[in-house]
């Protein structure tokens, strides 16, 4: 009775065989619904280089990058994306559609005009990055003698403690919440700074005293931009002992 056995077993089989074809309908529908899910809100953190939303634009720049289960393995297991200017990030998930955008940016005191580009460079004198365009809140530095500049090795200087004295600098000047776009070196190692709210250079003469200098600079600039005074500052003598006794400033 071959014909009433193959009844037989379609009839036990056809259970188990609907049941699998309901699992994969619906394993099917629920990747379906993982996948349409999206990221809309992100919180961006550590971030000055960037807006918020050049910063999102560059790091979730495929429509899948905002799905969260795409992001979560992207992040943990792949190779973050090189960003201008960003030492690294990390995404930390508050629910699959909110997290926390943790931008590590490059610890960049300076840059140096070479040939067309701009090659920005680190406290340890470390080129780690180059661009075309000049970034505000990073001064360019002059003076600086160089025969060839490549990226991610040490400028080839022959007094390195010139980065301290410029990380020195630049650390003091945000301190004091002075501006400068500019900081040039003369021949003897004396330094100088071009303010960028006022037509002033201020000599800051030897890696001494560099402190007192800013200090006493930040204390003399509401006048300075009152006044609208243009010229040279000099404080490359001054000192907490000497005083404003010798501090001259020169028109024009």
């Amino acid at each position: 009775m071959p014909g009433r056995d193959d009844d037989w077993e379609d009839e036990r089989q056809g259970p188990g065989r609907w049941l699998r074809i309901w699992s994969l309908i619906l394993l099917i529908l629920l990747v379906l619904v993982a996948m349409s899910l999206r990221i809309t809100d992100i919180n961006v953190i550590g971030n000055s280089r960037y807006t918020e939303e050049e910063i999102t634009d560059l790091i979730f720049d495929d429509v899948y990058d905002l799905n969260p289960i795409v992001c979560f393995i992207e992040d943990r297991f792949l190779e973050h994306k090189e960003l201008p200017f960003i030492q690294d990030y990390d995404i930390r998930f508050h629910s699959p559609f909110s997290c926390d955008l943790i931008v590590y940016e490059k610890n960049i005191v300076g840059c140096l005009r070479f040939m067309s580009s701009y090659m920005y460079f680190d406290m340890d004198g470390i080129v780690v990055e180059n661009s075309g365009e000049k970034l505000p809140g990073i001064p360019e530095i002059r003076g600086l003698e160089f025969g060839h500049i490549v990226l991610n090795q040490k400028l080839p200087i022959e007094d390195e403690d010139v980065f301290s004295e410029i990380m020195n600098i630049t650390q003091q000047l945000d301190a004091h919440g002075i501006n400068s776009d500019l900081i040039e070196f003369d021949a003897s190692g004396n330094a100088a700074v071009v303010l960028t709210d006022a037509e002033v250079k201020v000599e800051l003469g030897p890696n001494r005293d560099i402190d007192a200098k800013l200090l006493a600079l930040s204390d003399m600039l509401p006048n300075i931009l009152e006044r609208g005074l243009c010229g040279t500052l000099d404080l490359s003598s001054y000192s907490e002992t000497s005083g404003d006794g010798d501090v001259s400033f020169k028109l024009g």
